[in-house]
C-alpha cells in the first residue's frame, strides 16, 4: 500500500493542478468507490457538484481535498482512500477512458480529476472536518481523527513520540506501524529506517534508550524525505503521480525486497521473515536479532 511519500507526491500534484478549480459535474460509476458514503454514488455526486477545491491536505497516509475554502470544524472535505491501487489522475476531458475508472470530477478548466482503482479497495467520501484526537487542534477528516502526527507535520514532536513508544512493551517495528503513535510509516520505510539505525525491528521498545528510539524516528523521516525526492517507491504501474508517472526510489532501497542479496553496509545476506502478515527485511549482521523470550515453565503438581 502507498506510504507517506507516495501519498505526498499525489497531494503535491493535486495542489498544483486541482486546487482552485470548481467541480462543474461529477460521475461515480463504481459502487465500491462510494461504499463509505451513506447515500452511495448519488449522494457523493450531489455533495461534490458545484464545489470549489480549496486545498489539498495530508496527514500520514490520509489524503483529502477541502471544499469551498472552508476549513472550519464541521466543514466538508473529500477524503480520498487510495487503498492498494487507487490513482488520482488529472487528464484532458477527451482523453481515453482507462480501465478501472470508477469516479471523476469534471473541472472548470476543461480537465478531469479521475479516480482509477484496479483492486477497488479505495474510494471517495465527503466527510466533515473535526479536531484531531491528539489534542494538537489540527483539523482532520472525521474517519482519520485518531491518527497521530507524521514526521513532516508541524504538530509532530519527535521526543514526545519516542517517549510514547518506549512506554509500550512491544516490538519496535510493530509500534512504528501503529498510525495512532506516528503516522505515515509503512512496511517499506520501517524496514529502511531500522536498517539505517542498525536496530532490529523485533527489539522491545521498552528496552531501548530514548536516544535510540529518537534515532530510528529520525531515520524514518530521512528515508521518506529521500523517497519524496525520487517521486516515491513504485514496484509496478499502480503507484503513480497525477500525471501517471512512477517514482523510482525502489532503486535506492537498502533492505526491503532484497532478501538474499548482500547488505550494502557489511555484506551479510539480507533476510526476509514473516511479520504481521507481511514481509520484514533486515540484515542479521548490522541488526542483531533479539533473543527470543523463553516460554514460561510449567508448574508441577498433581491434577485431580
Amino acid at each position: 500500500m502507498p506510504e507517506l511519500p507516495e501519498v505526498e507526491v499525489v497531494r503535491r500534484g493535486l495542489d498544483a493542478h486541482v486546487v482552485g478549480r470548481r467541480i462543474v459535474a461529477a460521475e461515480v460509476t463504481g459502487v465500491r468507490t462510494a461504499r463509505r458514503q451513506p447515500g452511495g454514488p448519488a449522494e457523493l455526486v450531489a455533495r461534490l457538484e458545484g464545489r470549489r477545491v480549496g486545498g489539498a491536505r495530508r496527514r500520514g497516509k490520509y489524503l483529502w481535498l477541502t471544499l469551498d475554502a472552508d476549513e472550519a470544524p464541521g466543514a466538508d472535505c473529500l477524503l480520498v482512500h487510495l487503498g492498494m491501487s487507487g490513482q488520482m489522475l488529472v487528464t484532458a476531458r477527451d482523453a481515453p477512458r482507462p480501465p478501472h475508472l470508477h469516479a471523476r470530477a469534471l473541472l472548470d478548466d476543461g480537465n478531469d480529476l479521475r479516480f482509477v482503482d484496479q483492486r477497488t479497495f479505495g474510494g471517495w467520501t465527503v466527510v466533515p472536518l473535526v479536531e484531531a484526537l491528539d489534542g494538537t487542534g489540527t483539523l482532520l477528516p472525521a474517519p482519520a481523527a485518531h491518527i497521530g502526527a507524521d514526521p513532516f507535520d508541524p504538530a509532530y514532536d519527535a521526543r514526545a513520540t519516542a517517549r510514547a513508544i518506549r512506554r509500550r512493551d512491544s516490538e519496535l517495528k510493530r509500534l512504528l506501524l501503529d498510525q495512532r503513535l506516528v503516522s505515515g510509516i509503512g512496511n517499506i520505510y520501517a524496514d529502511e529506517a531500522l536498517w539505517r539505525a542498525g536496530v532490529h525491528g523485533r527489539r522491545r521498545a521498552s528496552a531501548l534508550t530514548l536516544r535510540a528510539v529518537e534515532g530510528v524516528l529520525g531515520h524514518a523521516r530521512d528515508v521518506m524525505a529521500d523517497a519524496l525526492t525520487a517521486g516515491g517507491t513504485s514496484f509496478d504501474a499502480l503507484y503513480v503521480n497525477v500525471n501517471g508517472a512512477s517514482g523510482y526510489f525502489d532503486r535506492s532501497l537498502d533492505v526491503y525486497g532484497r532478501a538474499g542479496l548482500p547488505c550494502a553496509r557489511c555484506g551479510t545476506p539480507v533476510v526476509r521473515e514473516e511479520f504481521m502478515n507481511r514481509g520484514s527485511h533486515f540484515c542479521p549482521g548490522c541488526q542483531v536479532p533479539p533473543r527470543r523470550r523463553a516460554a514460561p515453565r510449567a508448574v508441577r503438581g498433581s491434577v485431580r
